[in-house]
């Protein structure tokens, strides 16, 4: 154990907080037992009810009027008042943690949860989600509006049924040089269809370049080593058919893998080496190439029509290029890259803030034409993530404080103190 004045007070800080969350857990145990008795007693008083309403018939029936009256004008009516009150408590407050009825919207949530099928979409507003998809995706994909409408476009013609139902959802060709947004918004997509954007399978193409290792999407054939362990791609696949598959450098594979993929294109399902076969039809696939980056879009053009065949362009829906990003958008990059960077702080409860200043400075020095925004979130980490977690274990910043983050040095590096 450390002994030190600032571990002894970060321990202290530990036990309190640990003191606090074990107050919040007795108060949520008890708050849902609470919920959970009140609606036992309102099922409980639902079942005597209707055990009084069939006395009061038969006795109805056995000319036993004055028992009849009893229950029909006093004891009936006074149970139904108090489910009505009961049933008015549970359901007066938005955040309760039980419910008394299985709604669409629950089954819905259950369903995903236990398949990853996002079967609670189109219960909760999908079609105005659609409708606004570029403005979603654009919260994560800066500049890139030809992509944004492209992928959106194809989104909505699957889901409004007018795209071809035996053909994965969409499938696309992103061009452009590197940093610029592709792999983003394969990320972003993933995230808008399937609340997820871990739910997206990479491939890295660069490793089926050889035409032994081509198998290996699909799995190997009975008789050889890696039978029973399924191919990259379709096993991927088939335990979770709705997914984006995302195909990075596609230029710089097999030609025999483009066999494989015109075979998805074209009739949405692929054989693996077992013999099963695995349904595509609900996957969007993302190919990324950095074919022609630099030149003009003709040029891009035709450096994909010297390395792809034309029957395997044409099964595409769309080829989009992305264009290099402007000093203007790489400030929009640098706003998403700090929010996500305050959002993780925030579990320290500490609150961030970063100055125009420093913004801009992050702006200049992160960008790189060879490798566009990505050597920007390395900066970020460096230029303030390093520095921060050195002055936390310091004890110079703590739990709780707020951080400002400001250039200093005249402009040549940047300072991170308590606000």
């Amino acid at each position: 154990k450390e002994s030190d004045a600032s571990s002894i007070q970060r321990l202290e800080r530990l036990r309190s907080e640990l003191a606090d969350e074990r107050e919040k857990l007795s108060e949520l145990k008890s708050r849902w037992q609470n919920e959970k008795t009140a609606i036992d007693n309102v099922r409980e008083s639902k079942e005597e009810l209707e055990a009084l309403r069939s006395e009061s018939d038969i006795a109805e029936r056995e000319g036993d009027y004055g028992r009849v009256a009893e229950l029909r004008y006093g004891r009936i009516p006074e149970l139904e008042k108090q489910i009505e009150e009961a049933e008015g408590k549970i359901g007066g407050t938005d955040n309760s943690m039980l419910t008394e009825e299985v709604t669409p919207d629950v089954i819905a949530e259950v369903v995903a949860a236990w398949t990853g099928i996002p079967a609670g979409k189109m219960m909760q507003g999908e079609t105005e989600k659609l409708l606004n998809m570029e403005g979603v995706l654009g919260e994560r994909v800066v500049g890139q509006v030809e992509a944004l409408t492209a992928v959106s476009d194809a989104v909505r013609r699957s889901r409004a049924g007018v795209a071809d139902p035996n053909r994965p959802t969409g499938s696309f060709l992103f061009l452009g040089p590197t940093g610029v947004g592709k792999t983003e918004l394969a990320k972003a997509v993933s995230e808008f269809l399937f609340d997820d954007e871990r739910a997206m399978v990479r491939i890295d193409m660069s490793e089926y370049s050889e035409k032994h290792s081509v198998a290996r999407l699909v799995g190997a054939p009975p008789g050889y080593v890696g039978y029973d362990q399924g191919g990259q791609l379709t096993e991927a696949v088939r335990r979770r058919p709705y997914t984006a598959v995302l195909f990075d450098e596609v230029e710089k594979a097999h030609p025999d893998v483009f066999d494989i993929l015109l075979q998805v294109l074209d009739d949405g399902r692929l054989t693996d080496g077992q013999g099963r076969t695995v349904d595509f039809r609900n996957t969007i696939l993302i190919l990324t190439s950095n074919l022609g980056a630099g030149g003009t879009r003709e040029q891009m053009m035709d450096a994909v029509k010297k390395a792809f065949k034309p029957e395997f362009i044409n099964r595409l829906d769309d080829i989009v290029i992305f264009d290099p990003l402007s000093q203007e958008q790489l400030t929009s990059i640098v706003d998403i890259q700090i929010e996500q960077l305050a959002d993780r702080l925030a579990g320290r409860r500490l609150a961030l803030r970063v100055s125009d200043s420093a913004k801009l400075w992050l702006a200049e020095r992160g960008y790189d034409p060879a490798y566009g925004a990505r050597p920007l979130r390395r900066l970020i980490q460096q230029a303030i993530g390093d520095t921060l977690a050195k002055e936390l274990l310091a004890g110079e910043i703590r739990d709780g404080d707020k951080v400002l983050v400001d250039v200093a040095d005249g402009g040549q590096s940047l300072d991170i103190s308590r606000d």
